[in-house]
């Protein structure tokens, strides 16, 4: 039975603000959306569990999470944007007079969330048919969106893998063997949703006049809508020895479980040589040397980790994390080869680099990027591949000059609504799934165009969020907080504009500047250097 509870008065609530609040056990958070009402939902994001209050509420009552950038609505607890699945629960607001009183059942407190409220959960068009190539987490933002915005077609996933859709940020930051635990549905709930995915199902070619998509093992199925979201392919350095055992890429459960195997074979510490000083191979190595018991070597061709992205400050910062837990850097490397080990031929004992240096090595770990997985369209006279093997879309996701096919994730070149004229190709996480809800949105015939600001998140012995990005270049760096101190944002500006804003210990400066940047309200870099704090900044 519901009760009415008195949580607040409404002097506690600030025009715009957020405000935590308990009933018996249980939190809750209140937003006044400004100008308006007082709502009340979940108090933790249904992603990770981050603490709503800290997060950022916009005058609509978008209401962002301050460490992984997920968007929910506080009118409705739906979801706004990737990175969560499930919405926050919502319970009834009553103002009498000074008071704040919420009504809800002891039993709905306890749960931090719900599922989307589906508009559609079955097939009953089957003339209608999405096809989505690829089972990744863009592939579930399409599948989620189609179900959410009224979509009643058949649906059906075509997944090289062999187990369904996971969560795969978990496979470099903890090396994760188990696909059962990081899955983001399970396989009733696709069932729920009338979602037929069909694993280990690899596309060969598409025929986008026959409208039918051709896999490996010889089916040919026909669509209506096809989605291609088939990521990227790890790149492998062509150079001698890079062949030999021992030495792995990590994008599937079947890479982390032949590291993982190779590095505890036997008790001994390993020599492990990671290669790449970017997101995968750091975290790689973050993860491998928190028992301090293996030898956990990084190379890479910058002076620092990140140099491109994140400027050698802030690399500078990262590489101390990694070398006040033990990680060694060979940086400016060129590499010459690998070499076999003495005890087994067939295995990696060694890299060389040109300079003469021989480092010793167990197990290779490669961490130099991914090459956009389109090759089953390389002789595809249809469509038209960029030099990097991706494809360009419009904002709706919609492959350009082909009808009824989108391109999401790793393999799309979508515009820059922050670069006017320029296009971008950004491999992360968020931005694959909300392609797909992009894509799913256009689908339905409710059009949006794709104006998310790319939101990046990382485990590195401190919790690292990064937003925008800096593909047209960047021309300085404004520091604010104590980098010394672990608690600092960079914000990375091009002239007067900030393209970019990294962030340890300041939430929820990421999260407020990736709005500010989406609606074009970012201060500018002279007011950043006057010490103006973005966290105080209306938006």
């Amino acid at each position: 039975m519901a009760k009415q509870h008195r949580v607040a008065s409404v002097k506690d609530i600030k025009d715009g603000g957020l405000l935590e609040v308990s009933i018996g056990e249980n939190k809750i958070l209140l937003s006044k959306v400004k100008g308006g009402d007082i709502h009340a939902t979940s108090a933790k994001c249904t992603h990770y569990g981050a603490p709503l209050s800290k997060g950022v509420l916009t005058p609509e009552g978008r209401l962002i999470c301050p460490w992984h950038g997920a968007c929910f609505k506080v009118q409705t607890g739906d979801i706004e944007d990737a990175p969560a699945l499930n919405a926050l629960k919502t319970f009834k607001v009553t103002v009498e007079g000074e008071d704040v009183f919420v009504t809800a059942e002891d039993e709905d407190l306890k749960d931090t969330h719900r599922k989307p409220s589906y508009q559609c959960k079955s097939a009953s068009k089957q003339e209608k048919h999405v096809v989505i190539a690829g089972g990744g987490c863009g592939a579930v933002g399409a599948i989620e969106g189609l179900r959410l915005f009224g979509y009643d077609g058949k649906i059906t996933v075509l997944s090289k893998e062999p187990y369904l859709p996971i969560d795969r940020t978990k496979l470099s930051k903890e090396l994760t063997t188990n696909p059962e635990k990081i899955l983001l549905r399970s396989e009733q709930d696709y069932k729920d949703l009338d979602v037929n995915i069909q694993l280990n199902e690899v596309v060969k070619s598409v025929d986008s006049n026959a409208k039918t998509v051709q896999t490996e093992s010889g089916k040919s199925i026909s669509y209506t809508s096809l989605i291609l979201s088939t990521g990227g392919t790890p790149k492998k350095l062509p150079l001698d020895g890079f062949d030999l055992e021992n030495i792995f890429v990590v994008r599937s459960i079947s890479d982390t479980k032949q590291i993982t195997e190779a590095v505890n074979i036997d008790p001994s510490p390993k020599n492990i040589v990671i290669v790449g000083t970017s997101f995968i191979g750091i975290e790689v190595a973050t993860c491998l040397s928190k028992e301090k018991k293996h030898k956990v070597t990084c190379v890479g061709m910058d002076s620092v980790p990140f140099e491109s992205i994140l400027g050698e400050r802030v690399g500078k910062f990262l590489q101390k994390l990694q070398e006040s837990n033990g990680v060694e850097f060979y940086l400016k490397a060129d590499i010459k080869h690998a070499e076999p080990s003495e005890q087994d031929a067939k295995k990696v004992g060694a890299i060389r680099l040109k300079d003469g240096s021989i480092i010793p090595a167990d197990v290779v770990v490669l961490g130099v990027g991914v090459t956009p997985e389109t090759s089953y369209l390389k002789n595809n006279s249809q469509f038209t591949l960029n030099k990097d093997s991706s494809l360009c879309v419009d904002q709706y996701m919609k492959v350009k000059g082909v009808e009824n096919v989108y391109a999401i994730g790793d393999i799309a070149k979508y515009p820059n609504h922050q670069e006017q004229g320029a296009e971008v190709r950004v491999e992360h996480w968020d931005v694959a799934m909300n392609h797909g809800r992009t894509a799913a949105l256009d689908i339905c015939q409710q059009s949006q165009k794709f104006t998310n600001v790319p939101y990046f998140w990382s485990a590195q012995g401190q919790q690292l969020r990064y937003c925008g990005n800096t593909n047209e270049g960047y021309d300085d760096v404004v520091i604010q907080g104590d980098v010394d101190q672990k608690a600092f944002a960079a914000f990375y500006t091009r002239d007067q504009r900030v393209v970019a804003v990294f962030s340890t210990n300041y939430d929820p400066v990421v999260s407020k500047s990736s709005e500010l940047i989406r609606v074009g309200k970012m201060p500018s870099k002279k007011e950043l250097e006057g010490g103006l704090d973005v966290r105080t900044v209306t938006i």
